[in-house]
C-alpha cells in the first residue's frame, strides 16, 4: 500500500514539474516574440542578415582635451565560406563613413540617420577586416575597424 502511495506522490510530482514547464514555455514564447533579431534569414534572398551600426566613443582627459574614436558594432562577425550574408548598417554617428572590405571589391558609405546595405559572400577562409577610409587609424579618430571571420 505504501508503495502505491509513493508513486502516486511521484506521478503527482511529475505532473506537477510538467505542467510547470509548459507554463514556462508558454509564458516564454509570449515574452520573446516582441525580441528583435540581430541576425536573421532575409526570406527570399537566403542572404542571413546582420545587423550593424557606426558608433563614436567620446572622453575627456585630465587636462580637458577631448578625445573621440568611431567604431563598427558588431566589431567582429563570424560566417560560413560561401554563405550569403546581407550587412544592414545603420549610420548612427558621423556625418558619413566610406568603407570597403579588405580582399573584395566591396565599397560603399554609410551614411547617418540612412541604412547602407551590402549583399556579400567570401569564397576564402580568413579574417576580412571592413575598415572606414575616414577613420583608419588612431590619428583620424580610428581605427574603424570590423573583423569578419569566415569559416
Amino acid at each position: 500500500m505504501d508503495a502505491l502511495i509513493i508513486s502516486a506522490k511521484k506521478i503527482g510530482l511529475v505532473i506537477g514539474a510538467l505542467a510547470i514547464a509548459f507554463a514556462a514555455y508558454f509564458a516564454g514564447s509570449f515574452v520573446w516574440k516582441q525580441a528583435v533579431p540581430t541576425a536573421s534569414n532575409a526570406g527570399e534572398s537566403n542572404a542571413r542578415v546582420i545587423h550593424m551600426v557606426t558608433g563614436e566613443f567620446k572622453a575627456q582627459l585630465p587636462d580637458a582635451q577631448e578625445i573621440e574614436a568611431y567604431r563598427w558594432d558588431p566589431g567582429t562577425i563570424f560566417v560560413e565560406k560561401d554563405e550569403k550574408v546581407q550587412l544592414n548598417i545603420y549610420g548612427v554617428n558621423g556625418q558619413e563613413h566610406p568603407f570597403y572590405i579588405e580582399g573584395t571589391d566591396v565599397k560603399g558609405v554609410v551614411k547617418q540617420g540612412k541604412e547602407t546595405l551590402v549583399d556579400v559572400s567570401f569564397d576564402k577562409e580568413g579574417v576580412y577586416r571592413l575598415i572606414c577610409t575616414t577613420h583608419p587609424d588612431k590619428a583620424s579618430n580610428g581605427p574603424m575597424i570590423a573583423y569578419i571571420v569566415v569559416d
